[in-house]
């Protein structure tokens, strides 16, 4: 052991207790540590009274040149075992997105988002995810000006089952009793025609079920999540799979 810049051989040990899963003996992790706790972290005065076994508050180190806002940023994953996450707004998720209420994990189930109110000052808007029994994509817009093929996007090669597309048009200005005529998989595109050779102007709405995965079992017997029959991995289920802690029968 060293003192002024410190140097600690094996184990740093602040306290008293057996930690176990640090190991013993010769079975001790070189370059571990533990600390009784409680322990802050940054600002001295962040903190009016014990909070937490660890508080961690700004940064207030003058010899850091660049003042990171960030209290606690982590490389990897974290586990939240038993517990809720309170009082949090999740500014951004990639991956499995969640959906907070009430300051705890989502136990309803519903998928959502809640976002400052594009017109209205001091005013929010939600809205929730719409429910189906497929993963399903969609594709929407307008054929006019002469058109009458609708192109699918170039990456839904691959990604969906052309035997559940469905295609849902709205004629624009006229009755043209337009069809679809034709779907091609290998183009990408499906041909419409209207009545008696009008052009076709008109909205659409299709939808497909993807092709990238198994199918989902809608009903199945069990009392938890946990007895999906089907692939568990294939799914993230709010409320079950985020914050493990919280009831969701």
């Amino acid at each position: 052991m060293k003192f002024g810049n410190i140097f600690v051989g094996k184990r740093l040990f602040v306290g008293w207790g057996k930690p176990e899963a640090l190991g013993k003996g010769e079975s001790e992790i070189r370059g571990s540590s533990y600390l009784e706790g409680p322990l802050q972290v940054g600002k001295d005065d962040a903190f009016d009274s014990v909070s937490a076994t660890v508080m961690i508050g700004p940064e207030n180190n003058t010899d850091v040149e660049s003042h990171p806002s960030d209290s606690l940023v982590v490389e990897g994953d974290m586990t939240v075992n038993n517990g809720n996450i309170h009082s949090t707004n999740l500014l951004g998720c990639t991956g499995q997105g969640v959906a907070l209420s009430g300051s705890t994990i989502n136990t309803q189930g519903w998928k959502g988002f809640d976002i400052k109110h594009p017109t209205k000052d001091k005013h929010r808007l939600r809205h929730v995810c719409v429910e189906g029994p497929e993963a399903a994509i969609y594709h929407r817009g307008r054929v006019c000006n002469g058109k009458n093929v609708i192109d699918l996007p170039e990456y839904w090669k691959g990604l969906i089952d052309y035997e559940t597309l469905t295609v849902q048009l709205t004629a624009v200005h006229s009755h043209q009793n337009v069809i679809v005529k034709r779907i091609s998989p290998i183009e990408g595109r499906i041909y419409l025609q209207a009545q008696g050779g009008m052009p076709v102007d008109c909205f659409y709405h299709i939808m497909a079920a993807r092709v990238d995965g198994e199918p989902l079992i809608v009903e199945y017997e069990g009392e938890t999540p946990a007895d999906y029959p089907g692939d568990p991995t294939q799914f993230s289920i709010s409320g079950y799979d985020y914050g493990r802690g919280v009831n969701n029968d």
